[in-house]
């Protein structure tokens, strides 16, 4: 018989706030992240701005040590996992360190430290400079490894990589690992540390992100007819995901429950998503029959919705397959509005943000959508400008990856 999986902790760093409560006190209220860029010279690229981490400073929460072999990616995910275990409250000590795995997921792992090894490496006429910790720091498993390795946690340690669908892919494993009992708990999620030039550059390249320069907040509109493209984003998302039985006899706080999970590939193209959606359709149907649910079941979904003309389109059009064509009650809110979109920790933040909506009954907004493309479906129930405040028993978090990769996972309340 299939166990039951719960969420216990959470943990945030994010363009919006370095926890929790700061975090989604700033998403409720609408309050973008976005800004000029200040990690480095962006005038001469196509887009300017992103979202950037606001008033970190790694070093009031990571030792010298910690922060010298790690990158930036992985430094974000040991800030958000400590907050996540202590939410939690449980004393890890108490169980085998081989019932607590890590799995996490990640897009682009040790950007930063990969561009700036390769940097000195010219500059030093290309004399072997490397640091020792180069390959180390540049591998995306090292996330998970670190958090392993930080906490003692002994079951299942790996690193998942489905470009911006990482992190909901990590959840559907952490949710099979402990469901099919291999694990008593599993800490997941995803981070990333994409804001870097090659990376930032990459996109620019792509044309994929807006160029809104003279409005940074208002530059991602996702559903709206001028949105020109996502905004780039940083930082994590931490989950403790645990047995329902183990959760319920420790008297955990409990703040939703994985009711399904699933993924498909669109075998399309390498950057966009499928014009009809038909993947994406496929893996939300999965995910809602796993749920012992329908589309009509649900209160909340948050989107992909990156701000993206094709990617918007797709999706609202999987969706809207399994609506129907009357008008629906599901709220829909596009939550990238305010953080930009973090890539591989995407889905993370956003299951983050989906089980909030429940603890608290606040439907988040999407900002900046003033008029709605007309190519949206118009039966779809989208929250703009302003949060709104109803029961949330159920939920819905949808990625999407280049690669054509649809990551979906379905909460409920418990």
């Amino acid at each position: 018989m299939l166990k039951r999986v719960v969420i216990t902790g959470l943990g945030v760093l994010a363009p919006t706030g370095n926890d929790v409560n700061t975090f989604w006190n700033n998403i409720v209220n609408g309050k973008s992240g976005a800004a000029p860029i200040t990690r480095f010279d962006a005038s001469l690229f196509r887009s300017k701005f992103a979202c950037e981490l606001k008033d970190y400073d790694v070093t009031k929460v990571l030792d010298r040590n910690d922060i010298k072999r790690t990158d930036l990616f992985t430094q974000y995910a040991l800030v958000a996992t400590d907050q996540a275990i202590a939410d939690s409250g449980f004393g890890f000590e108490k169980m085998s360190p081989f019932d607590v795995g890590v799995i996490w997921g990640s897009a682009q792992g040790g950007m930063d430290t990969f561009e700036r090894q390769v940097e000195e490496y010219i500059a030093g006429n290309k004399q072997p400079r490397f640091s020792p910790f180069f390959i180390p720091k540049v591998l995306i498993n090292m996330a998970a490894g670190m958090i392993s390795i930080r906490n003692g946690f002994m079951g299942a340690n790996y690193t998942t990589v489905s470009a911006c669908a990482s992190s909901n892919t990590a959840i559907m494993d952490a949710f099979d690992q402990i469901r099919l009992g291999k694990v008593k708990i599993v800490i997941t999620g995803g981070s990333e540390a994409g804001i870097t030039e090659a990376s930032y550059g990459g996109y620019c390249s792509l044309k994929a992100m807006s160029a809104r320069n003279d409005d940074p907040e208002r530059g991602s509109r996702p559903f709206d007819i001028g949105r020109d493209g996502f905004v780039m984003g940083e930082g994590a998302g931490a989950l403790v995901f645990e047995e329902y039985e183990h959760a319920k006899a420790r008297g955990a706080k409990i703040y939703g429950e994985v009711a399904g999970a699933a993924m498909t590939g669109d075998a399309y193209h390498m950057t966009a998503t499928h014009p009809e959606g038909i993947g994406a359709t496929r893996a939300i149907k999965m995910a809602l029959d796993e749920a012992k649910l329908t589309i009509h079941d649900l209160d909340y979904i948050n989107p992909h919705a990156t701000s993206t003309h094709v990617g918007d389109l797709s999706e609202t059009k999987a969706i809207a397959a399994l609506m129907g064509t009357g008008k629906n009650s599901t709220y829909i809110s596009a939550t990238k509005s305010m953080t930009g979109h973090l890539l591989g920790a995407a889905g993370a933040i956003e299951a983050i943000i989906s089980l909030l909506a429940m603890r608290d009954g606040i439907i988040p907004p999407t900002i900046n959508t003033v008029d709605v493309d007309p190519e949206i479906p118009a039966n779809l129930n989208l929250v703009l400008k302003e949060a709104i405040q109803t029961k949330v028993k159920t939920a819905m978090s949808n990625t999407f990856g280049f690669g054509g990769h649809n990551g979906i996972a379905v909460f409920k309340a418990v």
